[in-house]
């Protein structure tokens, strides 16, 4: 199975990715991940991909499909694929097509997770992660029962992304709109398309995708 999962940053797209990995064995491609993991490496690519990132903006489209492309030949055909935050745009979307075809895949659903944009400017500008084992906090929603002592690993370090700031995540919300709502009727005229409330509880928004997945 592969499945996209739509919505702007901080929508959650992540986290439910990650449940579909542990509920299913599938894998998820998150095209931000392979982005950090090539600027943490500082090779040519991510030094690129750094100064666009920190502006907020969108990478190039050969970029990610080469790196789409080089994880789905790694992973194997047998492992049902979950693209988080890929495609963005409608030349993604027809990437994408010729890059699956290659490969014997198809796409089987689109989910798009709705969200209040300023309700998710709140909440991506309050989180931060540990350190040193990468679990996931929030100045509101969610604080280490011992405040400053990560609950997963003990460790008193934690970070924040230099992106997570409202000016940058109102950028990356418009270019959101402005590009990667466009696609949805690419996928609604195939039928494919399902639609979460992404702000409801973390739980309920797995229910509902759980459901779709399984009609």
């Amino acid at each position: 199975m592969n499945i996209i999962l739509l919505g702007p940053p901080g929508a959650g797209k992540g986290t439910q990715a990650q449940r579909l990995v542990e509920a299913h064995g599938m894998r998820q491609l998150s095209t931000g991940d392979m982005l950090r993991a090539a600027v943490k490496a500082g090779t040519p690519v991510g030094l690129q991909a750094k100064a666009v990132m920190d502006r907020g903006e969108l990478v190039s489209d050969e970029i990610v499909s080469a790196l789409i492309g080089d994880e789905l030949d790694a992973m194997g055909a047998g492992v049902g694929a979950i693209f988080d935050g890929y495609p963005r745009t409608a030349a993604q979307a027809e990437s994408l097509d010729a890059i699956l075809s290659s490969r014997g895949r198809k796409l089987d659903h689109v989910i798009e997770l709705g969200v209040d944009e300023d309700a998710l400017v709140e909440r991506i500008i309050g989180r931060y992660t540990c350190a040193n084992c990468g679990k996931g906090y929030h100045d509101t929603f969610e604080q280490p029962r011992e405040p400053g002592t990560c609950d997963k690993c003990g460790s008193h370090e934690f970070k924040r992304r230099p992106d997570d700031n409202e000016e940058t995540v109102r950028t990356r919300m418009a270019e959101y709109r402005a590009k990667t709502a466009p696609i949805l009727p690419i996928y609604d005229a195939r039928g494919i398309v399902a639609r979460v409330n992404g702000m409801a509880e973390m739980d309920h928004v797995t229910a509902a995708i759980e459901r779709i997945i399984a009609a």
